[in-house]
């Protein structure tokens, strides 16, 4: 026996990071200091394997902490370790059957789900880093990475949009069309089916500049928010547009939900797939 008081095998058919966080939890209640080991063995989906570590650990002054979802391979070590006097701990079964009580349906049994989650939430984040670095044209290099480019005048959207989609998941950069500036080559080096063209009504567009003005302390007479330029950039966009033969969508009536919705209905029709996928 080794010098440690005890030592806490971990066993997991994932990576044995919710068991080993319990029983680092559980051995701070016990005036031993550092004097513990744990040994933690993931991804165990082998009766063998099982056989081996309780062969080590019957030596030990050991027990056994696990997250193990599969029947046979739970019932397997709990006949084991106890063949063997181990004290074994099921860190999951409790609260399965918890959950399973209160739901009444059945677990899935699937080793590994709460890292798909985290996955999952990691690339969330990502997704939304991205849709910050990448919005209102700050940097062009992103459109070849992006899953998504939206482009549209001033007010059409573009940002809520991104913020929106990139909660599922997706990168999306998003570039303003302005007459006076020449959209970025990157534009037209991308494909041209990862481009969501955004227009709008005239009017409502007037509406929500002059608002926008106001909320920024400025006259709503300046030129901004006058039909005749929002027509200019309107009718320049469009030109954009159908030089790339892109969808274009109307987001006047519609809800930042509704339009994304739409969005992401294009992209399932045409089979495209994200890299970054939902």
């Amino acid at each position: 026996m080794g010098n440690s008081d005890i030592i806490i095998y971990i066993i997991s058919d994932s990576i044995g990071e919710t068991a080993e966080a319990v029983s680092k939890a559980a051995i701070s209640q016990f005036n031993i200091e550092s004097n513990y080991e744990i040994r933690r063995f993931p991804y165990i989906n082998e009766e063998q394997q099982i056989l081996e570590i309780l062969e080590e650990a019957k030596n030990e002054n050991s027990i056994i902490v696990f997250t193990i979802v599969i029947p046979e391979l739970r019932n397997i070590l709990l006949d084991r370790a106890g063949g063997l006097n181990i004290p074994c701990v099921d860190i999951m079964t409790s609260i399965l059957s918890a959950i399973e009580t209160v739901l009444k349906i059945p677990p899935k049994q699937e080793p590994g789900l709460i890292r798909r989650l985290d996955e999952r939430y990691f690339k969330k984040v990502e997704a939304i880093e991205f849709a910050v670095k990448y919005d209102d044209g700050r940097d062009p290099r992103g459109l070849k990475r992006a899953d998504i480019v939206l482009i549209g005048i001033s007010r059409t959207s573009k940002t809520p949009l991104s913020m929106y989609l990139a909660h599922k998941n997706l990168r999306v950069a998003n570039i303003p069309l302005v007459p006076e500036v020449l959209p970025p080559r990157e534009l037209y080096e991308i494909e041209p089916k990862k481009i969501i063209g955004l227009t709008t009504d005239p009017i409502k567009l007037i509406e929500i500049r002059r608002e926008r003005l106001k909320a920024l302390g400025l006259k709503d007479e300046a030129s901004y928010a006058s039909m005749q330029r929002i027509l200019e950039e309107l009718d320049y966009a469009e030109k954009i547009m159908k030089k790339l033969d892109c969808p274009v969508i109307d987001v006047s009536s519609k809800a930042v939900e509704e339009s994304a919705s739409i969005i992401l209905s294009i992209f399932k029709n045409m089979g495209y797939e994200f890299s970054n996928s939902i």
